[in-house]
């Protein structure tokens, strides 16, 4: 057991049931990154908060510095000299990540044209490749528009790791990995989610980062 899970579940012990899942996404988000790929997010609601909660915790340091690399800083250098120490100071390596919950233009042209319980599945139809990670939340495990998107990703290639409430809904037989934590209720599975993505982001940052 990782670091990371192994404290999630001291502090959470209902959540040891989950342990093995949760394992397997970090295996399969390092394994993403690993490979030069990427993760997408989606979610409704509260949900849609955690999917860009999750891509912050990515693209960003979240417990490490990231800091550049000598050799980025010293290309940074060949450009613009006299900025240089600035944006090095300023820029952390991130780990890519792409909400689809943040799209406002293209979500409501989509929505107004075509059937909305498809948006995050065209988005990921333009942005998805073979290789990348879809973490899909929905509480109930039965957001029709998250399942379509988990539909497509099968499809494109794309792994997809589903955090769910107790019964994981639809999402439990198409998602390749399904974290679902001991809650129905909407607010009480939200807050078992968010100590879950962030174990798993942690655990990456540890995998790819240094101090």
């Amino acid at each position: 057991m990782s670091v990371e899970v192994e404290k999630l579940c001291k502090r959470h012990p209902d959540l040891i049931a989950c342990k093995k899942d949760i394992e397997s996404a970090i295996d399969t988000v390092k394994e993403c990154y690993k490979n030069n790929n990427k993760v997408l997010t989606c979610g409704n609601g509260g949900s849609a908060a955690d999917a860009e909660h999750i891509v912050g915790e990515l693209m960003k340091g979240s417990r490490k510095k990231r800091k550049v690399s000598s050799v980025f800083s010293e290309k940074i250098k060949g450009f613009y000299p006299q900025e240089c120490k600035q944006l090095c100071d300023n820029l952390q390596i991130p780990l890519p990540a792409i909400s689809l919950t943040s799209h406002l233009s293209f979500t409501t042209a989509f929505n107004n044209d075509m059937n909305p319980e498809f948006t995050f599945t065209q988005q990921l139809f333009g942005l998805g490749k073979e290789g990348d990670v879809l973490i899909a939340l929905s509480t109930s495990g039965n957001a029709k528009n998250v399942i379509n998107a988990c539909k497509l990703a099968k499809v494109l290639g794309i792994k997809t790791i589903a955090l769910t409430g107790k019964d994981g809904g639809t999402l439990k037989d198409i998602c390749d990995i399904v974290i679902r934590v001991p809650e129905e209720e909407t607010f009480l599975v939200q807050e078992y989610h968010l100590p879950i993505y962030h174990a798993i982001c942690s655990a990456i940052e540890n995998e790819f980062f240094e101090k």
